[in-house]
């Protein structure tokens, strides 16, 4: 009985050992799992916490990219097809490709190129993703289909994965369209083109106006320190007529300067009066005839005896008065005839016709510009048609010329009425 008792005692003594080392073990490997998930908590904080900022990340480029209007795109250089993965560039011209256009061969979209920057820049991509360079850089056109127009466009790329050859095997890059910086520089190449020309063309102005201006002031300077030692007094008139005249040639000179700069500076404005176009074009025919030399007719030749218009007089006036010097100047015999025809079509034309020597085609322009003399041996500086033109071209008007050599010119004078 007492071995039975001493038997159940032992035993119950060792369960209750075994029975604590187990709930010992147990309590352990709880406070480790608590420990190991507390771990693993915190570091799906952190994933989540990164996972928050790529997500932000990721949204603010998208931002970024949309406000700039850029589109991304990448290129597998295995089979050099290239997706967009975002297409932000801004239309224009009514078109810009779509995913479905754009994604595909790389050919394809080289293909969609001006046929002058498509070569180039399939060259640059080529170099690019055979490694021979690490970036690309391109502005080029790209032709919308089915029109004759082109937009501008301009592209980064650069190499995003190596092979284990290091060899690119994926391109990335961004796409953008520059109509309007395009637009700007070809702007601010036409203001400094303009600049520049109007520099020259300054210099050449005040070059000829020396050379013009000094001719007539030497005759006049030289002529008038010799009259007091002229006694006799034919010479002496025929001094004060040389006189007189280079006056008037220089006189000529500063009104044409004159009324060519207040035209162009905008400072003279238009003073519209209703007038008698026959009796204006008698006065001005009426103040030539005493200067036209012998063997010369000037006469008059109008579609209706009295036309009344309304338009600038005085430009008008002005425009004939030149037209009709330059006649006189090179006619030696024939007939001078100022005329106008009928207004059709809002235009009233009128025109001066000589027997002069005429003048060749090429010449038919450049005889308005400035200080252009088709015969530098006949007195003139160059300026009459080249103001007629002006004055013209301020009255909404325009000069042009029909002329061959040896037959005569015809000038016409067409104005909006």
């Amino acid at each position: 009985m007492l071995a039975i008792f001493l038997y159940a005692a032992q035993h119950s003594l060792l369960s209750d050992i075994l029975t604590w080392a187990l709930l010992v073990i147990l309590l352990l490997a709880l406070i480790f799992l608590l420990i190991w998930q507390r771990r693993i908590g915190r570091e799906l904080a952190k994933d989540v916490q990164q996972f928050e900022k790529v997500k932000d990340h990721n949204v603010l480029n998208e931002f970024v990219l949309k406000a700039l209007r850029i589109g991304t795109w990448h290129l597998d250089v295995s089979t050099m097809n290239l997706t967009y993965d975002n297409d932000f560039r801004v239309r224009a011209n009514d078109w810009i490709a779509e995913a479905s256009v754009v994604d595909g061969a790389m050919d394809k979209n080289v293909g969609m190129l001006h046929e002058q920057d498509g070569p180039r820049v399939a060259r640059s991509l080529q170099d690019l993703c055979e490694g021979k360079t690490e970036e690309y850089h391109e502005e080029y056109r790209v032709r919308i289909p089915n029109t004759d127009k082109v937009y501008w466009e301009e592209s980064f790329a650069t190499v995003a994965e190596r092979g284990v050859d290091g060899k690119p095997t994926v391109v990335v890059g961004t796409s953008k369209r520059i109509d309007d910086r395009k637009a700007m520089e070809k702007a601010l190449m036409e203001a400094r083109y303009r600049a520049e020309e109007s520099d020259r063309l300054k210099t050449a102005f005040l070059a000829n106006m020396s050379h013009e201006i000094r001719t007539p002031l030497n005759a006049i300077v030289g002529f008038t320190s010799v009259l007091p030692d002229i006694t006799e007094a034919e010479e002496r008139k025929m001094l004060i007529d040389l006189i007189n005249e280079n006056t008037q040639k220089l006189l000529t000179i500063v009104d044409d300067v004159v009324s060519i700069s207040k035209v162009e500076s905008g400072k003279e404005e238009l003073v519209l009066s209703a007038f008698d176009l026959a009796v204006a074009l008698n006065e001005v025919v009426d103040l030539f005839i005493p200067k036209v030399p012998s063997g010369i007719t000037l006469s008059t030749q109008f579609a209706v005896p009295s036309l009344t218009i309304t338009t600038d007089r005085s430009r008008l006036v002005d425009v004939v008065r030149h037209l009709l010097s330059n006649s006189v100047k090179f006619t030696s015999q024939g007939s001078i005839v100022v005329g106008f025809d009928a207004p059709a079509d809002g235009l009233l034309r009128i025109w001066v016709r000589d027997t002069g020597i005429g003048i060749a085609p090429e010449n038919h322009e450049n005889i308005f510009e400035r200080f252009f003399k088709v015969d530098e041996f006949i007195p003139g500086a160059g300026l009459g048609l080249s103001t007629c033109r002006t004055l013209a071209y301020s009255m909404g008007a325009s000069v042009t010329v029909e002329s061959e050599l040896g037959k005569g010119s015809t000038f016409y004078f067409d104005i909006p009425v």
